[in-house]
């Protein structure tokens, strides 16, 4: 399970890259300025970079299968999905909406849900080894 949550991890980071790429070929905060957006820069770079994070942490558990670090590592990812889930609903209200801002327009709805559906994945299969590893 724990190498099917690094798997699960790698392909959700994968599709992740794929909407960043998008994004900055688009512009990215260059193209916000001081426009409203629904999508702070503090969100766009948070996100991954907590991600990433998180994701050392289980690197850290797979290498010394201690239960803080898995616990640590699904801490990280709470905070991962939260910001993930702020910009998915924002994403859905804002398709084309009044707050919608040139790169914001075009991620592409493929990658948002393959993005989405991987990472819950990846959240379920960290948790369950987190509990699992806690009970030994």
């Amino acid at each position: 399970m724990e190498i099917a949550a690094l798997v699960m991890w790698v392909l959700t980071a994968v599709a992740g890259l794929r909407l960043l790429v998008r994004w900055l070929a688009e512009g990215g905060l260059r193209r916000q300025g001081t426009k409203v957006t629904r999508y702070p820069a503090v969100l766009l770079l948070g996100h991954p970079t907590l991600a990433v994070l998180a994701l050392a942490t289980w690197v850290a558990f797979l290498l010394t299968r201690s239960s803080v670090y898995a616990w640590g590592s699904f801490g990280g990812l709470v905070l991962v999905a939260l910001l993930g889930f702020t910009m998915f609903t924002r994403w859905l209200t804002g398709q084309g909406g009044k707050h919608a801002r040139d790169g914001e327009q075009v991620f592409p709805v493929v990658a948002v849900v393959a993005h989405g559906a991987v990472a819950t994945l990846t959240f379920v299969l960290v948790l369950l080894t987190a509990i699992t590893v806690s009970r030994h």
